[in-house]
């Protein structure tokens, strides 16, 4: 049985299968290949693209999918999460998509080996699929060469599984990653830090901006959000001319990450990232429901 907790539980060869058949897909429409899966969905925090996404993925796939709303369930009777999911378990599908607030849910609910576990998204420490859609939607636009390539993370890092999960794969494709944050915001990292954007500009060939989070800190940064765009928000005056590929995982706050005329922007690749997600998770959970 095989989980995807983070991307260091795939091997190369396995992400670059991954990547090949999301472009497969993207490219023919599948047989449904997952026809006999059963899939459950928990996800104890919101979500519209990731939770839509698995959805939609598996059910080009063919596949069955059930959600748990976790606030209905008898998690909020005083069951635990193991033995609710050992319960979910017990009624034999084939994997259960969970997003969790805490880092290490996805990875003690793997180890219980009940059924296969995919993390859609754990704390501030992972979120596998984002990362892998990340690369592709980069592998695509180079042509299918990242190496060697720069990418500026910029925003709330600290707060961000996006970036933790993103610095892991990059890093291991080859990919140069620099950050680019306020102090505070920033993780302990012995990667490259700037603290104004304008240092990296002629540097990097990808920007991935990031939601600014400054409800999630207690000791205010900012006065508002207003106040933060100023510094780091991507706007066509920052950008000028430069080829660079702009990224966002969504959900964008328009003109405080990145504005509304560089959302329009051919540069901007947000909502083929959405796409892009739909094909990386049909990937996804091909190699884990059939090839694994």
């Amino acid at each position: 049985m095989q989980h995807l907790v983070d991307t260091y539980d795939l091997t190369d060869q396995q992400i670059q299968d991954l990547l090949r058949d999301a472009k497969n897909f993207k490219h023919q429409k599948p047989i449904q290949l997952l026809r006999d899966t059963l899939l459950i969905t928990l996800f104890f925090e919101n979500s519209t693209r990731t939770r839509s996404s698995f959805e939609v993925a598996a059910k080009r796939l063919g596949a069955a999918v059930v959600h748990l709303d976790p606030s209905r369930s008898s998690t909020n009777k005083g069951e635990t999460l193991e033995d609710t999911f050992a319960n979910l378990c017990a009624m034999e599908p084939d994997g259960i998509i969970i997003r969790h607030s805490d880092n290490e849910i996805p990875k003690q609910l793997a180890d219980m080996e009940l059924s296969a576990v995919i993390n859609a998204g754990a704390g501030n420490y992972a979120h596998p699929t984002q990362a892998l859609l990340d690369l592709f939607t980069m592998m695509e636009h180079f042509d299918g060469n990242v190496e060697g390539k720069t990418v500026a993370i910029v925003g709330d890092i600290v707060s961000s599984r996006v970036a933790s999960s993103g610095i892991r794969l990059f890093k291991r494709m080859g990919i140069n990653v620099v950050l680019v944050a306020p102090q505070p915001f920033m993780p302990q990292s012995d990667l490259p830090q700037y603290e104004k954007l304008e240092e990296v500009m002629d540097k990097v060939d990808v920007i991935m901006s990031l939601r600014a989070q400054l409800e999630r800190h207690t000791t205010p940064i900012f006065d508002d959000y207003e106040a933060y765009a100023k510094h780091y928000c991507i706007t066509k005056e920052r950008m000028g001319e430069r080829e660079i590929l702009l990224l966002h995982p969504g959900p964008v706050m328009r003109n405080i990450d990145i504005s509304d005329e560089m959302l329009k922007d051919p540069r901007c690749k947000v909502l083929e990232q959405v796409k892009n997600g739909v094909y990386v998770r049909m990937a996804v959970l091909k190699l884990l429901m059939l090839d694994a």
